[in-house]
């Protein structure tokens, strides 16, 4: 960066591994080098909204602190997007120059379905979507902040969607560099926080993707809880009301436990909190099925029929475990 006035931002969520402090001790050294430790927040892309944020600049170049983005063609993607009075620049591995590295087969499919998945919500000259390497105006990603999703890793995909009208961009190629360290952060749950975000997208002013998984999450805790009370009631021959306890218990117990993997992942409880959360996620769930009794048998009693009673009484009480565990298990006031 050479002739520019720079200044690089670590953003830390609280990692273990010393991360943060060796990025103060360069900045006693370099007051350009800051850190932003982040205490009980996890998520990419969030990081990116914090870090870019803190920033007065009016240009933001957004990487991976892995070294395997090529920061030598930072200068030249600064060039582009001030000569062209663009929004954004992205570095490339999907036009000419660029390219994926080492990657394998496996990798460079996975990368195509999830660009394939992307279609028509970013525009289609966009050749690289899922790229994480851009620079952009200051001014273009503080317009879109408000109305970013925040879940998972794809943050340009969740600009281009957020930024509320069409953004000039251009696309500078690079290619991706081999990995020196760590391990690689595609699983199965990146998948599924990327899903999350184009569900948020695609159908979020419609329903909540939270509130979406969160059903379908209750939907397997059903068939558990059916499993459970037939397994014991009619395969064993204990007595309906102890199949049916276990079976509630079992079933709330395994909602807990995919809620906090899948639909709270960014927001997931660890050691003593697991605990507390799993208690308050019982106490809450108990009035929850309090509420769905007490809605259905007052719906019945109007005359309405009986299927739909029922549905009543499963909309009010999924409704408030959804929002009553947010703001009191994983503890989301949004």
């Amino acid at each position: 960066m050479s002739g520019e006035s720079w200044e690089l931002i670590f953003v830390d969520d609280d990692s273990p591994d010393g991360t943060a402090d060796l990025a103060r001790a360069l900045s006693t050294k370099d007051p350009r080098v800051r850190c932003i430790q982040r205490i009980g927040r996890r998520g990419l892309s969030t990081a990116v909204v914090e870090g870019a944020l803190s920033s007065s600049a009016p240009f933001v170049a957004v990487m991976d602190a892995d070294l395997q983005h090529d920061e030598a063609i930072l200068p030249a993607m600064l060039s582009e997007l001030r000569s062209r009075d663009l929004d954004v620049v992205v570095g490339s591995r999907y036009v000419a120059g660029g390219g994926t590295g080492d990657w394998d087969e496996g990798r460079k499919e996975i990368s195509r379905i999830a660009g394939r998945l992307a279609r028509g919500l970013v525009p289609e000259s966009l050749r690289d979507p899922m790229s994480g390497f851009f620079v952009m105006k200051s001014a273009a990603l503080r317009e879109a902040a408000h109305q970013l999703s925040g879940y998972g890793y794809k943050i340009l995909l969740d600009l281009f969607v957020s930024a509320g009208r069409p953004l000039r961009f251009a696309e500078v190629p690079y290619t991706f560099k081999p990995r020196t360290h760590g391990q690689s952060k595609l699983d199965s749950l990146v998948a599924w926080e990327y899903l999350m975000l184009l569900v948020d997208k695609r159908i979020g002013h419609i329903i909540a993707p939270r509130l979406l998984f969160f059903a379908l999450v209750g939907g397997s805790g059903v068939a558990l809880h059916y499993a459970v009370l037939s397994s014991l009631y009619l395969g064993l021959g204990e007595s309906f009301t102890a199949a049916q306890l276990v079976g509630t218990v079992c079933a709330m117990t395994s909602n807990f436990f995919l809620n906090n993997l899948f639909t709270y992942r960014d927001q997931r409880l660890r050691g003593a909190k697991l605990v507390r959360g799993l208690l308050s996620f019982y106490a809450v769930c108990g009035m929850g099925a309090l509420a769905n009794i007490g809605i259905a048998a007052y719906a019945f009693s109007k005359n309405l029929e009986w299927a739909l009673s029922a549905a009543a009484g499963i909309i009010v009480g999924t409704l408030w475990n959804y929002l009553a565990t947010a703001r009191f298990t994983w503890g989301s006031r949004k």
